[in-house]
């Protein structure tokens, strides 16, 4: 890892539409099986991505701010030109899976596919998204943050450097693993497991938390939406004095469109979104104006 790792942030950026998440696709509760059952069946307008993603991008030159995108790579597909002006403005390009689809059930740790078809289905999302963007893809973040210590093999194995999924905290746990030695700091994983102690270049950047006893989640996303930007700032700055740390969200968190009404078990999921989350996003950043912003791909060697 880079030296400059102390006490800097990485804005990262997950580039997914409303009907990527597991109450409408891709889970053993959605509507549909996966994306491509979505777009057989749905025939109305689905893009609510690319305006807000126009306006992140836009912010973001506001804050003199380069960040690391973590792109579904079906978006390549689905969304012509978009991961292009990610990539035209100097941002990075990470991989947040091909269809966004969990590699294991987060509840039972079940897996929902076999090693060899997560490795080729995710093989061919990188060299999507290399093709489209014309940049390497190194990063990974796991579809949910549902992520296991084999998976960081296997994305080691077919050449990306890092991972930027791991949430420590003591509401949930989406992962095969205790988490007892992970904090927010940047590590190096043992293999095969989420913990650290790994002799190896493959770097995981856990996302941050406030320890206020209990570790709240704090690196944003939906936590930005139920919680709102003070106790996420608080957890961001807790975070920072321990090292490195990451804060993201999603351009559809800032959309004031309402979304189709499809989906499962999530019924208040995006009662708070649009630009509400946009003042909160602003007031994150204009706190941490004085903290160094670093792309990952920039924290690696």
């Amino acid at each position: 890892m880079d030296e400059r790792n102390n006490r800097s942030i990485s804005i990262t950026v997950d580039i997914e539409d409303w009907y990527h998440i597991p109450s409408v696709c891709g889970s053993d509760f959605s509507v549909y099986k996966n994306v491509d059952d979505f777009f057989e069946r749905w025939g109305k307008r689905y893009d609510y991505l690319s305006e807000p993603t126009k306006k992140i991008l836009d912010l973001l030159d506001e804050f003199n701010v380069t960040a690391t995108f973590f792109v579904v790579a079906d978006v390549a597909e689905h969304y012509p030109g978009l991961i292009e002006s990610i990539s035209e403005r100097g941002h990075e390009i990470g991989c947040h899976g091909a269809h966004h689809s969990c590699k294991i059930n987060p509840k039972t740790k079940e897996p929902l596919m076999t090693i060899k078809e997560f490795e080729d289905e995710t093989l061919e999302a990188k060299q999507t998204l290399e093709k489209v963007s014309g940049k390497k893809v190194i990063g990974y973040r796991a579809p949910n943050a549902v992520v296991t210590g084999e998976m960081l093999d296997s994305l080691e194995r077919i050449g990306f450097k890092y991972d930027s999924s791991v949430s420590v905290n003591s509401l949930y746990n989406k992962t095969d693993s205790s988490l007892r030695g992970v904090s927010s700091v940047p590590y190096h994983p043992a293999p095969c497991s989420l913990e650290p102690g790994g002799n190896r270049t493959f770097v995981e950047f856990p996302w941050s938390y406030y320890d206020i006893g209990a570790k709240i989640p704090t690196s944003g996303g939906p936590m930005l939406r139920f919680l709102g930007s003070q106790v996420i700032l608080k957890g961001l700055k807790q975070s920072l004095n321990r090292g490195h740390t990451i804060f993201y969200f999603h351009p559809i968190d800032i959309s004031n469109e309402k979304f189709p009404d499809v989906g499962r078990g999530r019924p208040f999921y995006w009662a708070v979104k649009g630009d509400i989350v946009e003042k909160r996003i602003r007031h994150v950043l204009k706190n941490l104006e004085h903290i160094d912003k670093i792309p990952l791909k920039d924290l690696v060697r």
